[in-house]
């Protein structure tokens, strides 16, 4: 269900603004969608798992109240992001 040192380290390099960005709204979404998208997943073998699907409402939250905040700083930022993502369609 979660995402392995290396993945996450892949995405960090993906999407970090600097050499060592980790805290970045970009790098912060993109670790979310991946473990969204990880947990999406999962819940199509365990549909009765609830506990797992409170955490992943907490995860699609935070993940919209960074893209918010992305979006009211840097509009240019945000439509890269979502693009290169595919997140809203």
């Amino acid at each position: 269900m979660s995402i392995s040192a290396e993945q996450k380290q892949q995405i960090i390099q993906d999407n970090a603004r600097g050499e060592n960005d980790t805290g970045s709204p970009e790098v912060q979404v993109a670790i979310l969608t991946q473990r969204i998208r990880n947990l999406t997943s999962h819940f199509d073998a365990n549909h009765k798992d609830n506990h797992s699907r409170r955490g992943l409402l907490v995860m699609v939250n935070k993940r919209r109240s960074l893209l918010a905040y992305l979006k009211k700083i840097d509009v240019e930022r945000y439509n890269e992001l979502i693009k290169k993502l595919g997140l809203r369609k």
